[in-house]
């Protein structure tokens, strides 16, 4: 199971460096402690840190290369801070083996999370007073430098990590770089230290190379190639997306140290530390498949309803993900609410944007913001009906299943063999007969399943529930207009299930 985390650990720490040149320590160490049992120990921060150093090394040097390659270095108003960060890199990591096991603190926690905030509110980093390639360092800008370039450099090399985070800030917010050239400089600066840093870390306890070797061998490649992917995103799109989505990686991500750092303290209220499991596993499901589906979206190419029926599959299967991680329906519940907070104002800022309808094949403005908070609202209700009020955990799943498979099924089979409109008096006129009995044998099958795997009843009462239920489904979708069979078919589908199965 470590290795999993090594992959995730080394993934999350490459798109942190490539998009918003974090260093990978950031990611790494927080992630490697508190979820790899063979990092506990005296030394286990301290070997997690020189395995994220490590990890940076190619990971920066091909985001450098990257970003050099579209002019986006600025060496010119950063090179005091190279000089000041790299001299400082070695004293650093010499003082974090005398310090023990030391993890990154709340301080940079909590910038990492404010800085996140601050470009989601303002993602365009373009200023009127950005500094020219013509223009030299002023008083004031080259003291900003070596008080600053003193002090990452040795916190670079103390905690690890942070560096990144911090150089992007000063290169923003101080010198007046625009988003693109601050990440470039900084992974430049990166490279330098995480070489001398790791081989600090190296030559200090030489048991790390013998030790840790498989985690080293997963990492480096891994976090190369979410560096590489996330670097080349960032220069083919404008400033102002690459401001949203490292706003949306450093908030994400500030949260989730945030929590690991306070773990001790949250995981006493028993409701909140169950439901904040849930939603971690939630997320990383979500964040996997999410991965997936852009590599399939820009490798394979797939027709658009092909893909956006993708989408669908990923959000309704994740009610299994919160049926099987949470204890209590209580726990995944909460978790589906709150990712329901947390998902709406992030599309509520993305949807403004022509590649965002483009990229998800959104018909029309706000329907996936309408969508996606509907079916998780959805899903919590139905939970608590099904698993909190009846006692059967799997019955909002299979509800929801049902209607998931079968809506896909409509929409695919009804686009390319639909010729026969449906003429009932209420229903939508575009639906066709042939949409709907692909709806209804889809949805027989996926229920017959669900249920001959989650209840110990005859299997002809089972084909019974599961064929009323379809063909119920499959009219009530008939009638729903505007995307509420979100809500009004999985609610049908579970008030029928539900005496079927317990009378």
């Amino acid at each position: 199971m470590e290795y999993f985390w090594y992959v995730l650990a080394a993934l999350g720490a490459g798109v942190g460096t490539g998009l918003a040149g974090l260093s990978a320590a950031t990611v790494m160490v927080p992630m490697l402690l508190v979820l790899c049992p063979s990092f506990s120990g005296d030394t286990g921060a301290y070997q997690a840190t020189a395995v994220a150093l490590a990890s940076d090394i190619l990971g920066s040097a091909v985001t450098t290369t990257i970003y050099i390659r579209h002019k986006n270095i600025d060496l010119k108003h950063g090179w005091i801070m190279l000089v000041c960060i790299v001299s400082m890199c070695i004293l650093g990591s010499a003082a974090a083996w005398k310090a023990g096991n030391v993890v990154l603190g709340a301080f940079s926690l909590f910038l990492t999370f404010f800085i996140g905030i601050r470009f989601l509110v303002k993602p365009d980093t373009q200023r009127d007073q950005t500094m020219g390639d013509n223009d030299k360092l002023g008083v004031k800008q080259i003291i900003v430098s070596l008080f600053f370039g003193l002090t990452i450099g040795f916190g670079t090399g103390f905690f690890g990590s942070g560096g990144g985070m911090m150089m992007l800030v000063v290169f923003t917010a101080f010198l007046s770089m625009d988003m693109k050239k601050a990440v470039g400089t900084s992974t430049l600066i990166m490279t330098f230290t995480a070489i001398i840093a790791s081989v600090s870390h190296i030559v200090i306890e030489p048991a790390i190379v013998l030790q840790r070797y498989d985690a080293l061998l997963v990492c480096i490649p891994v976090a190369t190639f979410g560096s590489v992917v996330s670097a080349r995103f960032a220069n083919k799109v404008n400033t102002k997306t690459v401001g949203l989505v490292t706003g949306a990686v450093l908030t994400v991500l500030g949260a989730a140290m945030l929590m690991i750092y306070y773990w001790n303290i949250v995981s006493k209220v028993p409701f909140v530390s169950e439901t904040l499991i849930c939603l971690g596993k939630y997320c990383v499901y979500i964040a996997a498949a999410v991965t997936v589906l852009l590599a399939i979206r820009f490798g394979l190419k797939p027709p658009r309803e092909l893909f956006r029926k993708l989408l669908h599959l990923v959000a309704f299967a994740s009610s299994v993900v919160l049926a099987v991680t949470a204890e209590h329906w209580v726990a995944a519940s909460a978790a589906s609410l709150v990712f329901a907070v947390v998902i709406y104002p992030a599309i509520a800022i993305f949807e403004k944007y022509s590649w965002f309808a483009d990229l998800l094949v959104q018909r029309k403005a706000g329907e996936i913001k309408k969508s996606l908070v509907l079916l998780f609202a959805m899903m919590a209700v139905l939970i608590a009906f099904g698993w909190g009020v009846l006692g059967q955990r799997w019955l909002a799943v299979t509800a929801i299943l049902m209607w998931g498979t079968g809506d896909a099924a409509a929409a695919l089979c009804g686009k390319k063999f639909g010729k026969h409109h449906v003429a009932i008096k209420g229903a939508d006129p575009k639906k066709t007969w042939e949409g709907s009995i692909a709806m209804a044998a889809a949805s027989f099958v996926i229920g017959m399943l669900c249920l001959l795997l989650t209840c110990d009843l005859a299997w002809y009462r089972i084909f019974a529930a599961a064929l009323i239920t379809a063909v119920a489904g499959a009219f009530t979708e008939l009638l729903s207009h505007g995307g509420n069979d979100t809500v009004t078919v999985p609610s049908v589908n579970i008030l029928i299930l539900a005496p079927l199965i317990l009378l």
